[in-house]
């Protein structure tokens, strides 16, 4: 039916615009104003993690509706394995699963890290300069990662769009 394959394209599109423009957004633009407005990492960390637990509450629901608008557009092909493998479209999807996978296993070692009990550590000031430092880089490259690699999805979307 045309136009429900419209609609879950549509809602496809909605949540990558979503969880990339998001992700890109806390990057990007976020973080580097955030050291214009506060020498204190301690304070510029605790700003992020808020903002990241507020973007959660979105970004978590629509990759959850990636995910299964994904499945159900790839449905054709994952319903013959013989074709995943002979031919591009199957190729390019693999390699967009795979890097899906990447996805959801970074942003669950991100999410992990930046726990509630963490966030409290240091604001009470229980963390070194040293850890707060480390977990700073570490939050950073997570990111780094997470965009990186929902860039990369978003490469295979269109290759996988385009026919290629």
């Amino acid at each position: 039916m045309p136009i429900v394959d419209a609609l879950i394209t549509w809602t496809h599109l909605i949540s990558a615009s979503i969880w990339v423009g998001g992700s890109l957004f806390i990057g990007v633009v976020l973080a580097p104003l955030l050291k214009t407005m506060s020498e204190s990492v301690e304070e510029r960390l605790v700003i992020m993690i808020r903002v990241g637990r507020k973007f959660n509450k979105i970004a978590i629901p629509s990759l959850g509706t990636l995910i299964v608008t994904g499945l159900y557009n790839s449905q054709y092909i994952l319903s013959k394995p013989e074709t995943i493998f002979s031919t591009n479209y199957g190729m390019i999807l693999t390699i967009k699963i795979i890097l899906v996978t990447a996805l959801i296993v970074t942003y669950a070692i991100h999410i992990r890290i930046i726990r509630f009990d963490v966030e409290k550590k240091i604001e009470t000031k229980a963390m070194s300069q040293e850890s707060i430092q480390k977990l700073r880089s570490k939050i950073i490259s997570l990111g780094r990662i997470i965009v990186f690699i929902s860039i990369a999805v978003l490469l295979m979307a269109a290759m996988l769009d385009a026919g290629i």
